[in-house]
């Protein structure tokens, strides 16, 4: 461009700039003021503060609230400040909320919360639920959870205390405490099984006493047996008792049923039950009442004539001259008045002295007759002396056991007797056994009868008393037994095994009971079964047409009340061998009780058990596992040397020789196999029925 065109463009462009100018100066002036609400961002809210709008972040943002409001994290400063204890505190946008833990529930019963009212998280008690643990567990509630323990009498196989099902498998298994442990002069009784809670009961041994401890074991929640700390001592009674004027056989023993033998020392003749005491279980010797009484000068006293009274000296005392002292007291029945008392004495050297007394008829007498023994010893003997006046009995007998009959005789059968009757009756194998009863009878009865209402088995005492004639009668009766109380048993009707029985003592109600059995028979003779007829057949018998058989006997002393008794132990009870019973059959068995007395015998019989389908009982099994393995043993034993020799005789041995040795070792293996099989089948047979 030429100088001159510059210089003509330069005002214009000048121009030109100061009307931009005066035009933006006029935008200036016209704009109006700006609207701060619009400028509010999307999460804020527009407030007006003191006569201003003011943008602030809406709850749970936070910034400027104009360019920037970002979202703002609750949760940061902890749960358990924002939601509270047992809590979890999740973020969301522009806000949070609150859970709870597991084993937790929210007190509003919602899942989720914001603790602005009050709501917090409570425990649950999980073991609300039922079965929750499992069979044979219980439940038990912790803070936020719960535990499972096994019920008393189970445990865990992996041997902790406690467990959470967590979805797995777990089970409480049942313990078991094993065989009962072994008592030291004892034996189990009665054992109810080897799990918790199972008791054993122990009982001494024969010949030992209960000395300490409990006679009963019980298995705990540990699978140990508790209680097992029964202590048996051997009885033992002591030195015998010493008898006057006696001397003692004794073989210093003193265990349980030693005896001591009892003799008079010459000059003293015996009076008493028995001459021998036996040390009892109650670790005493028996008493008994033994007496050596000095020999009597008298014997053989009899009166005859009415009056006269005659006697025999003892055999030491023959041709010596005696003094005897007759001391005589008379009185009337019918003159209570009357009254004699007379005393004379009398010596001779006769073997059989005879006095004959001055006594009026029709009185009664007591003769008291005196002298001095060899040692100075005052002997004397009464005797009853009564003159004939009117008899008040004749022909007394006794029939029906329980009956009296006489023949009144003089008066007549229009006079009426009055009786007065004093019973007393005495059993000398109870001595706590006291029977007493009296009563009047009034009969004008030529031949009069009565009979008592008495117990049987039982020596009786009647004392009868004829009113008019002041005159009595001692008549001595006994009563014959009858049947045993019917035996008191708990019936068991058992499938598989044998059981085992209770043996009940019986009481002496009807008479001494001297034994009870135990009787085995095929269940289908229970019906036909008499007890009275069966004889008593012991399992080896020789009769053959003999069914049953008895497998136990007790003397009745030696039954305690309950005792045990199991069958098929292959014990002797008695002379009687309790055998073991036949696998598959079925067996009845009674109980009888026996009483014996005054050569008369009863018998009381009961139904005690019904067995059937018997399987072999454990010892059966052990017995029969250890046949075979020893079996087993024998064999590999005969093969080891059979081939020991086979090998040793190869070098010398031509191969026709080696295939007869290998033939010859095979018929000895087989014959050995089959000697051992039949030699422990007839052991078995032996045992079994």
């Amino acid at each position: 461009m030429s100088p001159g065109g510059g210089r003509a463009l330069g005002p214009l462009l000048l121009m030109l700039a100061l009307l931009q100018c005066a035009g933006r100066r006029r935008a200036v002036v016209n704009r109006s003021v700006p609207d701060v609400c619009a400028t509010c961002h999307i999460h804020a809210t527009c407030h007006q503060i003191e006569g201003k709008s003011v943008c602030i972040c809406n709850y749970g943002f936070v910034g400027n609230g104009r360019t920037h409001c970002q979202d703002k994290d609750e949760c940061q400063i902890g749960a358990s400040k924002i939601c509270g204890n047992h809590t979890l505190c999740h973020n969301t946008h522009g806000s949070f909320y609150c859970v709870c833990l597991d084993g937790y529930r929210a007190s509003n019963n919602n899942k989720t919360f914001i603790p602005n009212d009050g709501t917090n998280c409570t425990d649950i008690d999980e073991c609300e639920e039922s079965g929750l643990c499992g069979r044979n567990a219980r439940c038990v509630n912790t803070e936020g959870s719960y535990k499972c323990y096994c019920s008393d009498g189970y445990k865990l196989e992996n041997g902790e205390r406690s467990f959470h099902p967590d979805g797995n498998i777990v089970s409480c298994k049942g313990v078991d405490c094993g065989a009962p442990p072994s008592v030291l002069n004892a034996h189990p009784a009665s054992v109810s099984g080897t799990t918790y809670g199972s008791e054993v009961t122990y009982n001494c041994v024969h010949g030992y006493f209960i000395a300490s401890g409990n006679q009963t074991a019980v298995c705990n929640a540990e699978g140990q047996w508790d209680g097992a700390d029964l202590v048996c001592k051997e009885i033992d009674c002591g030195k015998p008792l010493l008898i006057p004027h006696a001397e003692m056989i004794w073989h210093n023993s003193t265990t349980l049923w030693s005896r001591a033998y009892y003799q008079c020392k010459e000059g003293y003749y015996f009076n008493g039950d028995r001459d021998f005491s036996e040390c009892t279980i109650d670790q005493s010797w028996e008493n008994i009442t033994y007496i050596c009484k000095e020999e009597e000068l008298f014997s053989n006293l009899s009166v005859f004539n009415e009056t006269c009274v005659r006697w025999q000296r003892k055999t030491g005392r023959l041709g010596v001259q005696e003094t005897y002292t007759f001391h005589i007291l008379g009185q009337r029945w019918d003159e209570k008045m009357f009254s004699e008392d007379a005393v004379f004495n009398i010596t001779t050297s006769e073997d059989n002295p005879k006095v004959c007394l001055d006594l009026n008829s029709g009185s009664n007498y007591v003769v008291n007759i005196t002298t001095i023994s060899s040692t100075n010893i005052t002997v004397s003997v009464t005797v009853a002396v009564q003159t004939k006046v009117k008899e008040a009995f004749n022909n007394v007998l006794i029939f029906n056991d329980t009956c009296l009959k006489w023949r009144r005789s003089v008066r007549g059968t229009d006079v009426e007797d009055r009786y007065s009757f004093h019973v007393q009756g005495q059993r000398w194998y109870q001595e706590e056994f006291f029977h007493e009863t009296t009563f009047n009878l009034t009969t004008h009865k030529q031949a009069p009868e009565v009979c008592f209402d008495l117990q049987p088995g039982t020596n009786y005492s009647v004392n009868i008393s004829m009113v008019a004639l002041n005159f009595s009668l001692l008549v001595s009766m006994t009563t014959q037994i009858t049947d045993p109380p019917f035996p008191d048993v708990e019936f068991v009707a058992v499938k598989g095994s044998a059981p085992l029985l209770r043996l009940r003592k019986a009481e002496d109600r009807n008479g001494p009971i001297s034994l009870y059995q135990v009787i085995v028979l095929p269940l289908g003779l229970q019906s036909t079964f008499i007890c009275d007829s069966f004889a008593a057949a012991a399992f080896f018998s020789n009769t053959t047409d003999v069914k049953g058989y008895v497998a136990a006997e007790f003397r009745a002393k030696d039954v305690a009340d309950n005792m045990s008794i199991a069958l098929g132990d292959r014990h002797y009870y008695g002379k009687f061998y309790n055998a073991p019973l036949k696998l598959g059959e079925e067996y009845c068995v009674f109980l009888r009780i026996i009483s014996e007395w005054n050569k008369v015998r009863t018998q009381s019989c009961a139904v005690w058990a019904q067995i059937k389908n018997l399987s072999p009982t454990l010892q059966y099994m052990t017995a029969v596992g250890f046949g075979s393995v020893a079996a087993v043993c024998l064999i590999l034993f005969l093969s080891f040397s059979a081939a020991r020799s086979y090998l040793h005789n190869t070098v010398h041995s031509t191969p026709a020789a080696l295939a007869c040795e290998a033939v010859h070792l095979s018929a000895t293996m087989d014959m050995a196999q089959t000697g051992i099989t039949s030699s422990f089948l007839e052991t078995e047979n032996v045992s079994l029925l």
